[in-house]
């Protein structure tokens, strides 16, 4: 099973909300997820995204793939920062 950390899409037409989940890759964008690691309002900016740290980082130690997106967030949060340390 090839575990992502992605985006999938709660809000309306033309109003974004999004959750970043750890989810199958074999699933749709909006189906069946694993864990909710948080959520991100674009409205706001990255700088308000809410990343719960210890799930991030124990999907990032098992080996589960961020999607372009979310490694970007997870960068200005430093997360993938910590996670390369954790590796070490």
């Amino acid at each position: 099973m090839a575990v992502k950390i992605r985006l999938t899409k709660i809000g309306r037409h033309k109003d974004p909300f999004y959750r970043v989940v750890a989810a199958d890759s074999r699933y749709a964008r909006d189906g069946r997820i694993i864990e909710q690691i948080g959520y991100f309002d674009p409205d706001k900016g990255v700088e308000n995204a809410v990343i719960d740290e210890e799930l991030a980082l124990k999907w990032l130690g098992l080996g589960a793939q961020p999607s372009d997106t979310v490694k970007a967030i997870f960068n200005r949060k430093g997360l993938l920062k910590k996670a390369a340390e954790s590796k070490k």
